[in-house]
């Protein structure tokens, strides 16, 4: 595997960055595993409490990423060129906080060198998340635990 470049989050933009760099930026929060329904309405975004069937909710990570679009197929292949249009991630992922400019946040891995600090912060899905395999398909709205607005 190759080295990753000092700094590279604070140095490089994200579309110049390694796939490596840019898989290195993954704060394991696993929260763009939840569950989402869209109101065919509105457009708005309810996040369940419900996990992807391959998110691992001990680790807060994909049981077979390399596979992950094959085997599910609403799962979104997040890319520099799509980071910015992903307004649903949650407002402390790296992505998104690098993609609008901001910095990575103190307890992310690269900073502070623990990748458990997200878990102990509370900020990743672990104490909450129920695997979708575990909840019947009519019971999904009895899951949403927050609600996203589509801005135009």
């Amino acid at each position: 595997m190759a080295e990753l470049r000092e700094r590279f989050w604070e140095r490089y933009s994200l579309d110049e960055l390694t796939q490596q760099e840019w898989e290195a930026l993954c704060d394991g929060c696993g929260q763009c595993c939840l569950r989402k329904l869209e109101d065919e309405d509105t457009g708005d975004l309810a996040v369940l409490g419900l996990s992807c069937r391959l998110l691992d909710t001990h680790s807060c990570r994909c049981s077979d990423y390399d596979n992950r679009l094959a085997k599910v197929p609403d799962c979104t292949q997040l890319t520099p060129e799509l980071a910015h249009q992903f307004k649903w991630l949650p407002h402390s992922c790296a992505y998104r906080r690098l993609a609008e400019g901001r910095k990575l946040a103190g307890w992310h891995h690269l900073i502070c060198g623990d990748p458990e600090r997200v878990h102990r912060k509370g900020i990743s899905v672990r104490s909450f998340a129920i695997p979708e395999t575990e909840v019947d398909e009519a019971d999904l709205e009895d899951h949403i635990i927050a609600v996203i607005p589509v801005e135009g």
